[in-house]
């Protein structure tokens, strides 16, 4: 074996996304250990920054040891229990992973579904809830990664509280790359991740839980199924420095990178964060346009930061993507379910939301297409 040198690549796929020189810097700090006194104190600016992008003041914010994934097992092994009724959006792969969640602890999935690409209905959850009066939880994805399909969150969440719910919501591709208001939209429980428009590594979840999913975990009839994700024993990890103990050694480094990233955003401002996402996206818009290459989410419901687009009749999918590759060293990424081999996701996150990406983008595509 050999030192492993990656290549350099310009990450605009669905993630990860590029990650800011600041972010791999902090990363290559001495490790200290994970109860060292200037450790907790960077947790705790951690738990206040991620409160700012969340938008929110819930105590219970903070970044579990693991990637955006087990953000979402974390909500779903904590607030479900067996027997729970809970109404899921599907509108793409990760509303069906919130699914496989549900029926893995014991829950029962009352499915919404609706058609890749499009927004989660509010009048089918409506109808669902009022269908299923003694539903516990509505689990929606507020950005569809499979697609570029952003939902309405406040009105689901509305929707949900009226009819006696409370809501998880998967916020890994919209947290500081879109609107998000965890407090204003009464969010109950959601979950994020490092590695797109916050623009760190990979290997972190963002999460956050109000008071209502917190009495919800709180009057349970069973045990947590998951020991490391239980969040009754992680808050005591997370919570009072008073108090403060050990549940499992956290990825020292990596919350550097974490902590630098929530820096960064804060120095930008999270509402410029959100306009320059949504600036560089009409950017790339009129670019692909311009080439005949049309999307697959309507203006209304499509995100700035995750744009799916149709590929031109008669062009090989992988063919364009391997050259992108080794030619441009840009990656881009490949559709999922039905839409593979149909359409190209295009991510401008983070760090790679920039003009100059952009540029080479469109010039390296036109280039290819030819």
């Amino acid at each position: 074996m050999k030192s492993f040198n990656p290549p350099i690549r310009t990450l605009m796929g669905p993630g990860p996304s590029d990650v800011h020189h600041r972010i791999l810097s902090a990363m290559a700090r001495p490790t200290i250990g994970h109860l060292d006194p200037a450790f907790v104190s960077m947790m705790n600016e951690t738990k206040e920054g991620l409160k700012a992008i969340f938008q929110t003041e819930n105590e219970l914010t903070m970044p579990v040891s693991a990637p955006g994934s087990a953000g979402m097992e974390t909500c779903f092994t904590n607030l479900v229990e067996p027997g729970d009724k809970v109404v899921v959006c599907i509108n793409g792969v990760f509303g069906m992973r919130m699914k496989e969640n549900i029926t893995r602890f014991g829950g029962e999935a009352i499915v919404v579904e609706d058609e890749w690409g499009s927004a989660v209905s509010t009048d089918k959850v409506e109808q669902a809830l009022k269908d299923n009066k003694d539903a516990k939880i509505l689990a929606f994805v507020h950005a569809e990664t499979s697609t570029g399909a952003r939902s309405d969150a406040q009105s689901l969440c509305k929707i949900a509280h009226d009819n006696g719910c409370i809501t998880i919501v998967d916020a890994v591709t919209s947290l500081a790359g879109c609107e998000l208001r965890v407090d204003e939209w009464e969010i109950d429980a959601i979950y994020s991740g490092t590695q797109k428009c916050l623009s760190a590594m990979p290997g972190i979840s963002p999460v956050s839980f109000n008071e209502r999913a917190l009495n919800k975990l709180k009057n349970r009839k069973t045990p947590v199924t998951s020991w490391f994700l239980d969040l009754n024993l992680v808050m005591g990890y997370w919570g009072d420095d008073a108090q403060r103990t050990y549940h499992h050694t956290a990825p020292v480094n990596t919350l550097y990178g974490l902590h630098e990233a929530l820096v960064m955003i804060l120095e930008e401002g999270l509402e410029n964060s959100w306009a320059r996402h949504q600036k560089n996206h009409e950017l790339l818009r009129d670019g692909l346009e311009a080439m005949g290459i049309s999307f697959l989410v309507d203006k209304e419901n499509r995100l700035p930061q995750l744009n799916s687009v149709f590929i031109p009749k008669g062009v090989d999918d992988v063919q364009v993507r391997s050259t992108l590759l080794n030619d441009y060293n840009l990656e881009i990424g490949a559709g999922l379910g039905a839409y593979a081999g149909k359409v190209w996701r295009i991510g401008l996150m983070g760090h790679a939301c920039r003009k100059e990406n952009i540029a080479l983008c469109l010039s390296a595509l036109k280039d290819t297409l030819k």
